[in-house]
């Protein structure tokens, strides 16, 4: 089963991958894609998406918005809030 199958729809638009999911998770991921976008969305870039939830200092949760898809280490479209304190800077976030 790929990390894909384990996204859970918890409202219209938005899908959420649990903590637990994967080893580290700090956060819950949260993908706000359609039903029709999330049946298409690459499995690469839902991982991406998990292993931001895995950052140090990452706040409330790893997202990725409608237009994401498969990126160098952030899925293209992944957006993460960092801590000031224990967060860290990740050029693979800039886009």
């Amino acid at each position: 089963m790929g990390i894909k199958e384990k996204a859970k729809k918890v409202e219209e638009g938005i899908y959420e991958i649990p903590i637990g999911t994967k080893p580290n998770m700090k956060v819950p991921a949260r993908l706000y894609l359609s039903d029709k976008l999330f049946q298409q969305v690459e499995e690469g870039a839902v991982e991406q998406a998990v292993n931001v939830a895995t950052l140090p200092g990452i706040y409330k949760y790893s997202i990725a918005l409608p237009d994401m898809h498969f990126g160098y280490g952030f899925p293209i479209g992944g957006v993460a809030a960092l801590d000031y304190e224990s967060g860290g800077i990740s050029p693979g976030g800039i886009g």
